[in-house]
């Protein structure tokens, strides 16, 4: 009933988003032919557009599972186009993401649809709807990584497998980030319909400067330490080696010209 009441145009895939998806497939095949006279402008291209599409589908699943959970709104929104024009912030939930990846190799938690959550009955769909997100970054992430785990890395050119480790670790850092119990992210999110209605009322005020705070402590170098502990653990039970995520961000970071380690590892 719920899909039934949204138009077949409110589900058309958007031209942006198409066109983003067509910058990742060119940008792809330019890095594992070598086909682009600087690699690294190839990856940064791939790297980039791979990981706005990965935002595209975090929102998409959240507004997906919206609609099937009832809240009907969520097709004249937009929401279900994948076009990032469509979100309430696109500078939050698309700019500001793309510009952490460039200065800190890090999976900025992107995220601005708005769920009518008054429409929606029931704690466990309301846990799902934000569980959602960050899952798709979880399934991006093995995809990714799924050559590496699988043995699979025959005949994949370098460069190209710096890419897919780097990207990989964007989705980690997002998944990661995203699952954390702070007010404003989608860990809280899950956890929110559970809480007493009071501790939600006293917690609600702080909300939008709960990612601020997590940002703020990765700044910490113990924090920022243990974090990229862990996302590296994540990676190597993943067949993903510190070294490849380091030289595909380098790769990344074109503009730098400092390959002389992935250089040498190629």
């Amino acid at each position: 009933m719920t899909t039934a009441a949204t138009r077949r145009s409110d589900r058309r895939i958007s031209p942006v988003f198409l066109g983003i998806l067509a910058v990742t497939a060119v940008a792809g095949w330019a890095t594992w032919t070598g086909f682009a006279d600087r690699t690294g402008l190839a990856v940064f291209l791939f790297v980039t557009a791979a990981w706005i599409v990965s935002l595209c589908l975090h929102e998409y699943a959240h507004a997906r599972t919206a609609l099937h959970s009832g809240d009907i709104s969520i097709g004249a929104k937009g929401y279900l186009t994948l076009d990032p024009l469509k979100y309430t912030h696109p500078l939050l939930s698309i700019v500001l993401p793309v510009v952490f990846v460039i200065m800190g190799g890090i999976g900025l938690p992107g995220g601005a649809v708005f769920i009518e959550r008054g429409r929606i009955r029931g704690r466990w769909r309301h846990s799902l709807i934000s569980a959602a997100g960050p899952l798709t970054n979880v399934l991006f992430a093995v995809v990714c990584t799924a050559p590496f785990w699988l043995g699979a890395l025959d005949g994949v050119p370098v460069p190209f497998r710096f890419a897919l480790a780097f990207l990989a670790l964007l989705q980690v850092t997002a998944a990661i980030l995203n699952f954390l119990p702070v007010p404003g992210l989608d860990g809280y999110g899950v956890l929110e319909p559970w809480l007493s209605h009071g501790f939600r009322r006293q917690v609600e005020p702080i909300a939008p400067f709960g990612l601020l705070l997590v940002f703020a402590l990765l700044w910490l170098p113990a924090v920022n330490g243990v974090f990229f502990d862990a996302v590296d653990s994540i990676l190597s039970a993943l067949g993903i080696h510190e070294v490849e995520t380091y030289c595909g961000l380098e790769l990344f970071r074109f503009w730098q010209d400092t390959h002389g380690l992935c250089s040498v590892v190629a």
